[in-house]
Parts: structure tokens; C-alpha cells; sequence
């Protein structure tokens, strides 16, 4: 199965927005819990460039990481799993085939 050969049904994509976007927001709660948890501990000027440093970087990771285009999708898909920001279960409902590839690329 060639990617670019890849079609997704509506239930497919339902599938895979539904596993992006819990990713993308359990992500999301991280970075969040992190910035609380270290907040108290800046001290001097250094340590708030530091912080933004940190914010654009994750903010270009993020914004980079969720591409949801259907040619793609199934290498998101593979890179969340292999974060551990999403499990195959949380695919459930892909053709087989699809969810092989997935697998598949998650050894790379």
C-alpha cells in the first residue's frame, strides 16, 4: 500500500481526529502541569528567558507534531504511538490495513 494511495473514509478520519486531538490535549496538560510545577522556582531574568525558550520551542513542536493531511496521516499516527501520546487501541476501527501500517512504521 503506497501512501499517496492511501483513502480514508469518514469514519476512518473521525478515527484518527479523535486520537489526534486527545493526544494533542494530553500534550497539552503536560506542558501545563510542567510551567506550574516550575513557575515558583524562577528567580532571576535568566530563568523567564528560559521559560520562553522552552515555550517556543514546544510551540513549534506541537504545531509541527499533529499534521492531520490524509498523505500524512498514517506517519502521525506512527510518531504519536511512539511518543506514547496514543496506543493502536485508540485506532480501533481502521482497516486492518491501515493499523498494520501504523504498527509498521513504529519500528522506524
Amino acid at each position: 500500500m503506497q501512501q499517496a494511495e492511501v483513502q480514508w473514509s469518514p469514519e476512518e478520519k473521525k478515527i484518527a481526529q479523535a486520537a489526534l486531538e486527545g493526544a494533542r490535549d494530553r500534550e497539552i496538560e503536560a506542558v501545563i502541569k510542567s510551567i506550574r510545577e516550575n513557575a515558583g522556582l524562577i528567580s532571576q531574568i535568566e530563568d523567564v528567558w528560559q521559560l520562553h525558550d522552552y515555550l517556543s520551542a514546544k510551540r513549534h513542536e506541537i504545531d509541527g507534531k499533529y499534521d492531520d493531511r490524509e498523505s500524512f496521516l498514517m506517519f502521525t499516527l506512527s510518531r504519536l504511538i511512539k511518543d506514547g501520546l496514543i496506543d493502536l487501541v485508540d485506532l480501533s476501527g481502521l482497516e486492518p490495513e491501515k493499523q498494520s501500517k501504523v504498527k509498521i512504521l513504529t519500528r522506524m
